[in-house]
């Protein structure tokens, strides 16, 4: 499988409770925190639901 590198961008402040666990379950804590997982349907199905909060790039 393809790895894809994450980054928060945007504060989860203000957000629903919602997103806030989306971003926490990709393993981001931060603003420029950066993780880097596998590209499979469920993480990048999470991706689509904050792509307004993260900056994604394939690796």
């Amino acid at each position: 499988m393809a790895k894809i590198r994450i980054t928060q961008i945007k504060s989860t402040i203000d957000r629903s409770e919602r997103q806030k666990r989306t971003i926490q379950a990709l393993g981001l804590r931060k603003i420029n925190h950066t993780v880097e997982v596998e590209a499979t349907p469920s993480i990048i199905g999470m991706v689509r639901k904050v792509n307004h909060l993260v900056a994604i790039e394939q690796v």
